[in-house]
């Protein structure tokens, strides 16, 4: 029992490594968007070609792109921010099957642990993009939506592409979770669902026109309390 007490002593460090390693690198990035959605989606598919247009025009407009680093849209919004006059920032992560890191990245950490690396998702990101995806990408949406609804992050645009999709998902929260008084009414406008890229970026250019996409003090204080 005692070496496993000590096992699990040195993993706690081995935690607070890629957390730190995380802000080391991210610290001076400025505005950024996270963008995420399925692994398993080609070149060919609608959804990849539309995550790179939305990363490329993000990217040339002076934001920065963060992925999980992998391949599917993960690559194509990391190619579209390459390609483009933004930092393509790639968050890849040690999985059984291991998961390779697409090549277009400006900046480009492996974690071994979800927690840290969701950390910086949200430590470092000024609006999330959600393209259709599995599990994965479910998670890192209902855990944007938690952080916003509970005040742990700032109010950030969170945008669903793709209404055929999503439309599905969006009226079960409204029928079944606002329905049934498990979440309220207002929840509902924390996520919006577009469908074409240009409509994306302008959603994300007008939740910032009047007040800069850099975090206030306050909100600074939130993220260092995240």
């Amino acid at each position: 029992m005692e070496d496993l007490r000590t096992s699990e002593t040195w993993r706690v460090f081995r935690s607070q490594s890629e957390l730190i390693d995380g802000i080391e690198s991210l610290h001076n990035l400025g505005a950024a968007v996270s963008i995420f959605g399925s692994s398993r989606l080609r070149e060919d598919s609608p959804f990849y070609q539309a995550a790179q247009r939305v990363a490329r025009t993000l990217a040339d407009a002076g934001l920065s792109v963060i992925t999980g680093g992998g391949p599917g849209v993960m690559e194509a919004a990391n190619k579209g921010a390459f390609d483009g006059k933004g930092v393509a920032i790639g968050l890849n992560i040690q999985l059984p099957h291991e998961q390779s890191a697409n090549p277009y990245q400006d900046i480009s950490q492996t974690f071994q642990h979800f927690f840290a690396r969701k950390v910086m998702f949200v430590k470092f990101t000024a609006a999330y993009v959600v393209m259709p995806g599995g599990f994965g990408t479910l998670d890192e949406l209902f855990e944007a939506l938690t952080l916003v609804q509970t005040g742990k992050i700032a109010n950030i645009p969170i945008i669903l592409v793709g209404s055929k999709f999503w439309s599905g998902l969006a009226d079960w929260v409204r029928d079944r979770l606002v329905g049934e008084g498990m979440d309220s009414p207002e929840d509902i406008a924390l996520m919006r669902i577009l469908d074409r890229p240009e409509e994306v970026v302008e959603a994300i250019f007008s939740h910032y026109e009047k007040r800069g996409f850099m975090p206030s003090i306050a909100e600074r204080e939130i993220q260092l309390n995240l």
